[in-house]
C-alpha cells in the first residue's frame, strides 16, 4: 500500500494570511458544484479561498477545473489502499496539510468511515440531490418521478456518520411539471445546487453558519429540519428561469 499522492504544487505550498478561511474541496468527478464554488471565489464572493481540490480518481475533470484556476490539484486513488480505513487515514493527512477550515464534499463519491467523519465533525458540508430527508442515496430523480410528487430539489447538510442525514442548512425546491423528463430534472435540480452551494458555504466561512448538537444554526438561530428552503419561484427568478410552465 502507497502513502504517497500527487499535487501539481507539492513543493509550493504558501499559506495564506491567517484571516483568510481555507477551504479544501472533494470530488469524484466533472466537478461542476466546484466550479461555482471557483466562480465565486474569482469574484471574491466567496468569504474564503479554495486551497485544494482532491480527487479518488485520477481523470476527474474537476481537477482540470482546479488547475485551470491555479487551485493545488492533488490525486489520491483509493485502489492504491487496502481498506476504507486505511484510505481515510492518508486522505486525512492530505486534507490537514492544507490546514482547512471547511471541507467540502462537491461530487466526492465515497462512503466516509466514522473516522474520518468525526475528525472534520462540524466543518464538513456535502450537498444532495432531493429535499432531504427524502430520497437519500443514489438515483434521487427517478425515485421522484416514479413516486409521482410535486415537488424535487437539493439539500445542503453538514455530514455526520448517518449517510445524508446530516442537519440541513438550506434547500432549494424543483416543481415537477407534467412530462418532466429524468434529464430535464437532472438539469433545473443542478442549476439550484449551483445557486445553494456557494450561498452555505459563504454562510459557514464568514461565521454565520455553524452545527449545534443535531441542528444547522444560522445567526444565531437554529434552522428548521429543512434548513432554510428556496421556493421554486425563488429559485427560478434567481436563476432567470421561464416561470410560465410551472
Amino acid at each position: 500500500m502507497s502513502d504517497t499522492y500527487a499535487s501539481d504544487t507539492l513543493n509550493e505550498l504558501t499559506p495564506e494570511p491567517a484571516d483568510v478561511r481555507r477551504v479544501v474541496v472533494l470530488i469524484s468527478g466533472n466537478g461542476s458544484n466546484l466550479q461555482a464554488l471557483i466562480d465565486e471565489q474569482t469574484h471574491d464572493r466567496l468569504g474564503g479561498e479554495i486551497v485544494a481540490v482532491i480527487s479518488n480518481v485520477a481523470d476527474a475533470y474537476g481537477l482540470q477545473r482546479a488547475r485551470d484556476a491555479g487551485i493545488d490539484a492533488v490525486v489520491l486513488p483509493h485502489g492504491e489502499y487496502d481498506s476504507r480505513e486505511a484510505y481515510d487515514g492518508a486522505l486525512i493527512k492530505v486534507i490537514e496539510r492544507h490546514e482547512p477550515d471547511l471541507v467540502v464534499l462537491a461530487g466526492f463519491m465515497r462512503i466516509l468511515s466514522s473516522r474520518f467523519v468525526q475528525r472534520f465533525h462540524g466543518r464538513m458540508l456535502n450537498i444532495h440531490p432531493s429535499l432531504l430527508p427524502a430520497y437519500r442515496g443514489l438515483n434521487t430523480h427517478a425515485k421522484a418521478l416514479a413516486d409521482g410528487v410535486a415537488e424535487h430539489g437539493c439539500s445542503v447538510h453538514f455530514v455526520t456518520e448517518e449517510l445524508d442525514g446530516g442537519p440541513v442548512a438550506i434547500q432549494a425546491v424543483v416543481a415537477i411539471n407534467e412530462g418532466e423528463s429524468e434529464a430535464s430534472l437532472k438539469e433545473k435540480v443542478h442549476a439550484r445546487e449551483h445557486l445553494i452551494y456557494p450561498i452555505a458555504v459563504k454562510w459557514f466561512l464568514e461565521g454565520r453558519l455553524r452545527l449545534d448538537g443535531d441542528a444547522a444554526v444560522l445567526d444565531g438561530t437554529p434552522l428548521p429540519p429543512q434548513g432554510l428552503r428556496l421556493s421554486h419561484a425563488d429559485a427560478a427568478e434567481e436563476l432567470d428561469e421561464d416561470l410560465g410552465d410551472v
